[in-house]
């Protein structure tokens, strides 16, 4: 069984996962797959989020604690990006690079909840 380090990079979640995967028998799933599996756990993460706040749920839906659906999401970017050749962390980085070079306009967001950015 893989072991993840206490304290691990971007990347060693990214291997991680890619090793959980071969060992549960998930690393013949395509992308589609995932990314289909991905939006259901996203879904499951919207539930969390209106049971934590209190908001009106469907009794009948399955889902985990916001915590655990976050995870769940991890997990499968993770093996999407496995999928796909992306090393996260360094596509986290350069994506970082061009978000700095913008100039974000954030509008009252309790009246359109929206965000802008705009291109210097």
């Amino acid at each position: 069984m893989p072991i993840l380090p206490e304290k691990s990079t971007l990347q060693q979640v990214q291997n991680y996962v890619r090793a959980l995967e071969n060992e549960r028998g998930f690393a013949d799933q395509t992308v589609i797959h995932k990314c289909l599996l991905l939006g259901e756990e996203v879904g499951e993460l919207f539930k969390a989020v209106r049971k934590e706040q209190k908001l009106s749920i469907d009794q009948n839906s399955s889902f985990g604690l916001v915590s655990e659906e976050l995870a769940d999401i991890l997990i499968y970017l993770c093996a999407i990006a496995n999928r796909c050749g992306v090393d996260l962390e360094q596509a986290f980085r350069d994506k970082e690079a061009i978000n700095k070079t913008r100039v974000w306009t954030i509008p009252d967001a309790r009246k359109t909840g929206a965000v802008y950015e705009q291109e210097l």
